[in-house]
Parts: structure tokens; C-alpha cells; sequence
């Protein structure tokens, strides 16, 4: 079977861009069931219920989140009502939401999906990924082998190391966050698929995601400046992972880029 892994959706544009884009991708690559990181969809930061209901036709399977989860007040409550949007797993219990779930793919198979958040270079505290890790991969794996990580984590060494870590025990380790692709997509020795980043669904005249300018006069003369969304000339990333339905080793991966405007 096969499972798309979508990056991180910026802003409108993005949004758009999934809900027109990854019904034909499904079909093009034949596709089972699909993941794509929210967390930057409403307006580059955090999820709103109007956008998680607007990607209701898109085939979205699952919306993972990260560090952004709760720039948007308003999901705080709203997130309880969605089985299928997944917070980070190692945030605080007290947080709402939950963490990780077992979704069905159109083949029928179980694929269990998990939400990391990664703590190096990171300013929202997060607990240790790794324990999260070991504590849910073990509970999945008595209803499937099929499991698939959104990492969601600044470093790469951090992301790597996990990929490590989980390398024979879970499908794929894909990360999120840095909104740039990585072309170090492979499958490890153990059987599980890893890409340090899949990307991000926004415009490729951009600074990931944001407006140019501000970013430029940011970073060059130390000012602030507001970082507002592109919304136009879309750029799509994802990752393409075959998997052994039955023993959950990956067998393949194949990265996806598709321009939309």
C-alpha cells in the first residue's frame, strides 16, 4: 500500500492548493490514505475548525500539527471536535486533543498515525519525544504494524536520531516544520522509511511561506517587520511512502512536487 505524507499547509493558498491537488495525487500515485501537517493553515499559524472542515473533500485522512497548534484560541476547544486532527503527543496531558490515533485506509488496512514534537532549538516546551515514542509505538503495535511519525522538530540530528531510534519498529519517521525538503529520503536498514523534511504547501516566491521584503529587511537590519502569507504561486511538497501492508516495513519513497496556481 501506499501513504502520502502532505508538508506543512501555509495560509489560504495552501489550503487551496490540497483541496484541488490531492484527490488527483491519490489517483496519480495511488495512494491509500493521506497525512498532511495543519499547523500553519490558518493564516501561517495554527488551525481554525472553518479551515480543518474546508479540507473536507480534499482526502485529507489526517492532520497532524506542531509548535503552532494553539496560535488560533478558538481550536483550544475546537480541536475536541475532530477524531482525525492530531496534536503533538509529547505536550502536556493537560493539553486538549490527543496525540496519536489508528486511522482505516481506503484498502482497508489499519495505520496507526503519531504526532512528535521535536525540543532542540524549539522555544515551546515540549516533553521528552523519544519516551512519547516508545509509550505509543508499543500500544499501536498490538493493532498494527502500519505506523507512520510526523516529527515535527527544528534540528535535523534531532529528527535523524529518531528515524534511528524507530528504524524497525515504525513504517516511516517524516519531518515537518522547516518548510524546506530534504533530499535525504530513504529507508533505513530495519525497514523504516525517513526524509528529515517533506516541505511545505506554499508559495515558491517566497520566504518559506511569508512575504519576501519583510523577511529581507528582517534579517538584514535586525528590525521587526510583520511576516504576512503568500497566498499565489503555490508550491507542492510530499512524500510518497510503499509500504508492506502486513509487516509495516517500508519498501520505497519517492518525493512529490507539484506548482499550483
Amino acid at each position: 500500500m501506499k501513504v502520502l505524507m502532505v508538508g506543512d499547509i501555509v495560509g489560504k493558498g495552501g489550503r487551496r492548493s490540497v483541496i484541488d491537488s490531492v484527490p488527483r495525487l491519490r489517483e496519480e500515485l495511488g495512494c491509500q490514505l493521506c497525512i498532511a501537517n495543519g499547523e500553519n493553515m490558518a493564516g501561517g499559524g495554527g488551525m481554525t475548525v472553518k479551515c480543518v472542515n474546508s479540507l473536507s473533500h480534499a482526502k485529507v485522512d489526517v492532520v497532524t500539527g506542531g509548535d503552532h497548534m494553539w496560535d488560533q484560541k478558538e481550536f483550544v476547544d475546537g480541536i475536541s471536535a475532530f477524531s482525525h486532527v492530531l496534536r503533538p503527543a509529547n505536550l502536556n496531558v493537560l493539553q486538549p486533543g490527543r496525540g496519536y490515533g489508528i486511522f482505516t485506509a481506503s484498502n482497508g488496512v489499519n495505520v496507526g498515525v503519531i504526532s512528535l514534537q521535536g525540543r532542540s532549538l524549539m522555544t515551546k516546551v515540549a516533553d521528552n519525544p523519544f519516551t512519547a515514542a516508545d509509550r505509543i509505538v508499543n500500544e499501536i503495535r498490538k493493532t498494527t504494524p502500519v505506523i507512520f511519525v510526523d516529527m515535527h522538530a527544528e534540528a535535523t540530528s534531532e529528527k535523524v536520531a529518531m528515524g534511528r531510534y524507530l528504524d524497525g519498529r515504525v513504517s516511516a519517521v517524516l519531518g515537518t516544520h522547516t518548510h524546506v525538503p530534504t533530499a535525504d529520503d530513504q529507508v533505513f536498514e530495519g525497514g523504516t522509511a525517513f526524509q528529515c523534511d517533506v516541505g511545505m504547501v506554499g508559495s515558491r516566491h517566497s520566504v518559506l511561506g511569508r512575504a519576501v521584503d519583510p523577511v529581507v529587511h528582517h534579517f538584514s537590519t535586525g528590525m521587526p517587520a510583520k511576516f504576512s502569507v503568500v497566498e499565489n504561486e503555490i508550491r507542492l511538497h510530499a512524500t510518497v511512502v510503499e509500504v508492506d501492508a502486513e509487516e509495516g516495513h517500508a519498501y520505497s519513497t519517492e518525493r512529490v512536487r507539484r506548482d499550483w496556481d
